[in-house]
């Protein structure tokens, strides 16, 4: 079927034919004939006349949409261009070539009429816009950088025709940045800002380019006033960004909240929020957001899954498995919603869940990698979280060989995995191994500070105080005040008391801020404990709470300090609640609750915190203790025999430092005790009087 052309849009053009052939120029400017090169005036006007029934054919497409007027602009552009090579014709093809996604012939068509007129500002214009449309199409990074180069040569053509053209000068500095080139794109973002102050564009590209950097004050500095002229809502959003990297989280929440009142349907700004308050451990607000925008986006997995990681930490452990199924229903093979799958599965001491789950997700990331496909780069934090999954279980073995595995992956992770493979011998008892360990990774790593700390510790553990003092007396990098910290601990592990209460004091006198000055608080107060010194012991733990209420190490130690003297047993529980709400699956906090309700009188509640804390720690021999003075308690005898044999055989695995032959004394004495009371009831049972 032969296209037309309709007889208003033929008589338009006969007449003009006509009357504009002669020397006048049309009211729009890609049509006036005055430009055609054709020196033969009659040519010129039948070129003319092609070309406005090309023209008017492609304003129809841009009207109606129908192909076959973009085909009828393209066969009178080509008829036009036949008589008369002008470079506004070719340009004009290109254009609508594009308009009919036929990138090839736009481009070809567009270098064609630059190599007629080298300043046509169309064609550049069109060829930057075709080059920034493929950029979501190019097929590899090399491919993606030669259509980079290449859009950015017409976008400097542009602005080198066309100051004026802001839209470009954009994405000029957008590309620079994709081109690692951070210093043209901020002197193109800052011209923008010189002729136009407000435009949100080069603000929010400018902003980003500071945050991108590392550089959040600037990008603060320059969004603070322009946000309040501008009121636009992405801009309170990367204020609230840049906060955020600060770490000024009230800030960074106050811009995020303005964000949403602005633009309370715009799912990214109530993201942004969300996670402040999750930075700020507000975990009600935190929640309120993400359930908002489960509502937002039904189908989006991450807002279940950190509803799910708020549930979690507040240990609600069913709902948090019920937003966890959700983000699995839409998205079943992610990484993180399996990882924490995982971590839901030990929260509940459900082990031996959570070492499939991590299991089939590694060989699902090798078997991606084996074909060939990009995996997540996640391997290292799995097969972590799966080497603790086994020591959870108890089954230090594999463990171990997971750590070993996990060394394979790359520097990084062989540094990290060498230390998880230390601290797992050192858990299991085996403090030669741990040693051994600790001797051949100092051996590889030069001059590592963290292994020379960590190898001195284990000397402490092992009752080798001297020798631990002279390693650590003998690293350079440390500074003095954390030296002197890490003396007083293994002095107090060595139980040199006087030694451990010099050095942690002048830890104490050293330490600037808050944070040190409470962990050197901490020490000196677990010292003053070990002598019962215990009024000095509560001053310092005071002092610790105050510069950090909610530190769980400090507020477990607090409680179970006065919980085992059992005296003021309301305020331990107190303490020790606080600790168990900060870290709910610590198996020592856990034993600490259920001990202070244990001398409290409240058994049942003993009972309850006492297996919850062996679930999680079941090798512990204190832990195992207290659950057998419970059970002994209650009459359940032959469970009070079992649980307290377990725990002499892990006092025999004790680390040096740890053991307590009083301990191991008083449970020898309950067992005779226990076995007595039981001979007795049987013959009781076989001889009543």
């Amino acid at each position: 079927m032969k296209t037309y052309v309709t007889g208003t849009i033929l008589a338009i053009c006969l007449c003009a034919t006509g009357a504009m052939a002669q020397s006048s120029t049309s009211d729009d400017g890609a049509s006036g004939a005055a430009i055609f090169s054709q020196p033969d005036q009659a040519k010129r006007a039948e070129a003319y006349a092609d070309f406005m029934i090309g023209h008017l054919a492609e304003r129809q497409f841009e009207t109606t949409g129908k192909p076959e007027e973009a085909q009828q602009a393209v066969e009178y552009y080509k008829k036009a261009l036949a008589i008369d090579s002008d470079a506004s014709i070719t340009e004009r093809l290109a254009e609508v070539y594009a308009a009919m996604e036929r990138t090839s012939d736009a481009i070809r068509a567009a270098k064609q009429a630059l190599e007629q007129d080298a300043d046509n500002l169309a064609a550049h214009r069109l060829l930057a816009h075709i080059y920034i449309r493929q950029l979501g199409n190019a097929s590899s990074e090399t491919n993606q950088s030669d259509v980079i180069t290449a859009a950015v040569e017409q976008l400097q053509a542009v602005e080198r025709l066309d100051g004026s053209d802001l839209e470009s000068q954009l994405w000029l500095a957008h590309l620079y940045g994709f081109e690692n080139k951070p210093e043209l794109a901020e002197q193109e973002l800052k011209k923008i800002l010189t002729h136009s102050p407000a435009n949100p564009g080069a603000l929010g590209q400018l902003s980003q380019l500071y945050l991108d950097e590392g550089h959040p004050e600037q990008a603060i500095a320059l969004l603070k006033d322009a946000v309040a002229s501008s009121q636009d809502a992405d801009l309170y959003d990367l204020l609230g960004d840049a906060y955020a990297k600060t770490h000024d989280n009230a800030k960074a929440e106050a811009a995020y909240e303005q964000a949403v009142k602005m633009d309370p349907d715009e799912a990214s700004h109530r993201k942004g929020l969300a996670q402040a308050y999750l930075s700020d451990e507000n975990y009600e607000k935190a929640l309120a957001q993400y359930e908002k925008l489960s509502q937002m986006e039904p189908d989006n997995a991450e807002n279940y899954l950190r509803i799910s990681q708020i549930y979690r930490h507040m240990n609600q452990l069913d709902k948090s498995q019920t937003a966890l199924e959700q983000a699995k229903k839409y998205a079943p093979d992610n990484v993180e919603v399996l990882y924490n799958e995982a971590l839901l599965d030990e929260a509940q001491a459900r082990y031996k869940d959570a070492i499939q789950v991590l299991s089939d997700t590694i060989a699902g990331i090798k078997a991606q990698q084996a074909a060939g496909q990009p995996g997540p780069s996640a391997l290292a934090i799995l097969y972590e979280q799966l080497g603790m999954a086994h020591r959870g279980a108890g089954d230090y073995a594999s463990a171990e060989r997971t750590f070993e595995q996990m060394q394979e992956l790359g520097p990084a992770s062989k540094r990290r995995g060498e230390l998880l493979l230390i601290d797992t011998y050192r858990a299991s008892g085996d403090i030669k191994a741990a040693l051994a360990e600790a001797q051949k990774a100092r051996s590889t790593s030069g001059s590592d500070e963290s292994l020379g700390v960590t190898y001195a510790m284990l000397l402490g553990d092992n009752n080798q105080t001297e020798d631990a003092a002279r390693v650590l007396r003998g690293l350079s990098g440390q500074s003095k005040r954390d030296t002197y910290l890490d003396l007083a601990q293994v002095e107090e592990r060595g139980k040199r008391y006087s030694e451990a209460e010099k050095d942690a004091s002048k830890a104490l006198e050293l330490s600037k801020d808050s944070g040190d000055q409470e962990s050197a608080s901490f020490m000196l107060g677990a010292i003053y404990d070990d002598q019962k010194r215990y009024n000095e012991a509560e001053k310092m733990f005071r002092k610790s709470l105050e510069l950090n209420p909610h530190d769980a190490m400090v507020l477990n130690y607090y409680g179970y300090m006065l919980a085992d003297r059992g005296i003021r047993l309301d305020e331990a529980i107190s303490l020790i609640h606080k600790a168990v709400d900060e870290d709910p699956t610590n198996g020592a906090y856990l034993d600490s609750l259920g001990w202070a309700y244990f001398k409290q009188g409240n058994i049942p509640e003993a009972e309850k915190y006492l297996q919850q804390a062996v679930a999680h720690d079941g090798d512990d021999p204190t832990i195992l203790g207290h659950l057998g003075d419970v059970y002994a308690k209650t009459g359940q005898s032959e469970r009070a025999e079992q649980v307290w044999q377990k725990a002499l055989q892990r006092w025999q695995k004790a680390l040096p430092a740890d053991y307590k032959p009083e301990k191991v004394a008083e449970l020898h004495s309950k067992l005779k005790n226990l076995k007595n009371r039981v001979a007795q009831r049987s013959s009781s049972a076989v001889n009543p009087r």
